[in-house]
């Protein structure tokens, strides 16, 4: 089967994509998503069980990472592996990876010499910690990352202790951001026609994703703590209880405050010394909370969350995954999109949360089986049938 471009938006570019687990193949699917010729290479399963490395691929995490790809098995540890490696180098345009640091150097294939066979090829490489540095040879894992990162310290409840984030965080993010380095440094190579060498970390995504938490310590000192469902600066601002569940509001501002008020039938907060602007209801946040829950406490979720959005409120419910699927703006937004799996024949994966007027991602491809496609891309660089069976036998694919 033929690469078939899920955009044609990138159907000009070529990867190749030696990632594993989630932050390496998050950043792939970016580029496959919208065209790109992506061409996952992997182990000969005899020499690497299913699921050795990330999940097997009959689960639905491996098929939502590895759609509109094609898979090319090779085993890159022989030399007649890492030269026809190289060889599918010279066409190519981008080589991800996310190996440990010194991986790609006993194997040959890092920047140094891959540039010396296409000097307009980009690598990507996603490390736990950098590809230097005191804790560059330590393996990665987003739980550790989310720690050492400081995620966890802000996460939770005030004196429950540190707290995981419920997705991987730091390996989705560190993913992005590889897919965004990549695309730059496409883009520049529109100018210099040279490539270059892109580099991220989970330790560095996740520290860049503290924002304004970061900013607090960098620019005043301030380390913040856990606030649990509060908004650690922002008075009102978390989750509250109704009669039959929960409801997000979110009031920052005072123009919202006022409507805040008199939506809630109590605009006697407005004239309320202890909640006369932010920083005060800030400080009281306890006795304000306690108010408010007071009358959530008598309104169903439905019913407060049309009331606080007719007022020009930011309110909603605080859905579990089945009933984020069942809302009828996630179905009108189209994000759980059709396709056909191999292990799960037709189903739904999410689709890209980014719309392009033109040229919009698709669901172009089943994610492949090992080596599916090997026969016609080892062809493509001109192999015989019965070089590529030769090389079969010998388990060099």
């Amino acid at each position: 089967m033929p690469h078939q471009p899920a955009s044609t938006a990138l159907d000009h570019i070529q990867v190749l994509d030696l990632t594993r687990v989630r932050s390496g193949p998050t950043c792939v699917r970016q580029l496959a998503d919208w065209g790109a010729d992506v061409v996952k290479v992997e182990m000969p399963e005899a020499l690497e069980a299913d699921g050795a490395l990330g999940a097997g691929r009959a689960t639905a995490d491996f098929q939502n990472l590895h759609r509109n790809k094609r898979s090319l098995t090779l085993n890159l540890k022989q030399a007649e592996g890492r030269a026809l490696f190289l060889r599918l180098v010279e066409g190519a345009d981008v080589v991800v990876e996310n190996f440990r640091p010194d991986v790609k150097h006993r194997l040959g294939i890092d920047y140094e010499a891959l540039r010396a066979v296409n000097p307009r090829i980009v690598l990507a490489s996603i490390s736990g910690f950098g590809q230097d540095g005191p804790y560059a040879g330590r393996p990665g894992f987003d739980q550790i990352a989310q720690g050492m990162g400081g995620l966890m310290s802000i996460t939770g409840e005030a004196g429950r202790g540190p707290m995981r984030v419920g997705i991987p965080v730091a390996d989705l993010t560190a993913g992005l951001f590889a897919a965004m380095g990549i695309l730059t440094a496409l883009l520049e190579r529109e100018k210099s026609g040279q490539g270059q060498w892109v580099r991220t970390s989970l330790l560095e995504a996740q520290v860049f994703m503290l924002d304004f938490q970061a900013a607090r310590w960098l620019v005043s000192g301030e380390v913040a703590g856990q606030a649990g469902n509060d908004h650690p600066t922002s008075m009102p601002t978390g989750l509250f209880p109704t009669s039959d569940g929960a409801v997000n509001i979110a009031v920052s501002g005072e123009v919202i405050w006022r409507r805040f008020a008199a939506a809630m039938g109590h605009r006697e907060w407005i004239e309320d010394e202890r909640f006369a602007d932010q920083y005060k209801r800030d400080a009281n946040r306890e006795a304000l909370s306690a108010a408010i829950t007071e009358v959530t406490r008598t309104k169903g979720s439905n019913e407060l969350v049309e009331t606080l959005v007719a007022a020009g409120v930011p309110s909603g419910p605080a859905n579990r995954i089945d009933q984020v699927f069942a809302d009828p703006q996630v179905k009108h937004l189209g994000i759980a999109a059709d396709i056909e799996t191999l292990p799960f024949g037709k189903t739904q994966l999410v689709g890209q949360p980014v719309a392009l007027s033109r040229t919009p991602a698709r669901m172009a491809a089943h994610p492949p089986d090992r080596g599916e496609h090997s026969d016609e891309i080892l062809a493509g660089l001109g192999l015989s049938a019965d070089e590529i069976a030769g090389l079969r036998r010998r388990q060099i694919i």
